[in-house]
């Protein structure tokens, strides 16, 4: 079964365009940050970040983790070039808690990037390599940090083949 996305959206005079979704939700894009406009593309890293964000958390509850803090930092590279499309993505999951094992959290990763996140699939089967990253952060009681790659996905890949 398929699901509808839809949106409209309204200029509302120079670079002003505000999105209703069919959800009612709204969003303002622009130019001018200070009244609140977003970037198009901004919101494209954003929602990747988003969008895995979400597959890990649900994951890593799956998986019995305990997480106190999570932050996923987002870096694109847009080019210059005509269509400016984004060319690499760094997704670094920051993950801080009692009970978090690197295997977990590495593998929620992973299945997000491969399997779940549409986000990810539509940027990997165009023209953006995406790096999947991670912090792990254990503050029970035997502490530890680690950090590594988890996975590259993209450029070009078909979301079908990508896991």
């Amino acid at each position: 079964m398929s699901r509808i996305r839809s949106a409209t959206i309204e200029h509302e005079g120079g670079m002003r365009f505000v999105a209703t979704t069919g959800s009612k939700r709204t969003i303002v894009y622009g130019e001018t940050p200070t009244a609140g406009e977003l970037s198009p593309m901004e919101t494209v890293a954003v929602s990747l970040g988003a969008c895995s964000a979400m597959d890990v958390v649900a994951i890593a509850v799956k998986k019995r983790q305990v997480i106190s803090a999570y932050r996923i930092h987002v870096e694109a590279t847009q080019r210059d070039e005509y269509p400016q499309v984004l060319t690499l993505a760094i997704v670094t999951h920051e993950v801080e808690g009692p009970v978090v094992e690197e295997a977990a959290i590495r593998r929620a990763i992973e299945l997000s990037a491969t399997k779940y996140c549409p986000v990810n699939a539509m940027l990997s089967a165009g023209a953006t390599e995406v790096h999947h990253r991670y912090v792990v952060r254990n503050t029970g009681p035997e502490p530890f940090e680690s950090e590594g790659e988890v996975v590259v996905t993209g450029p070009y890949r078909r979301p079908d083949v990508i896991a």
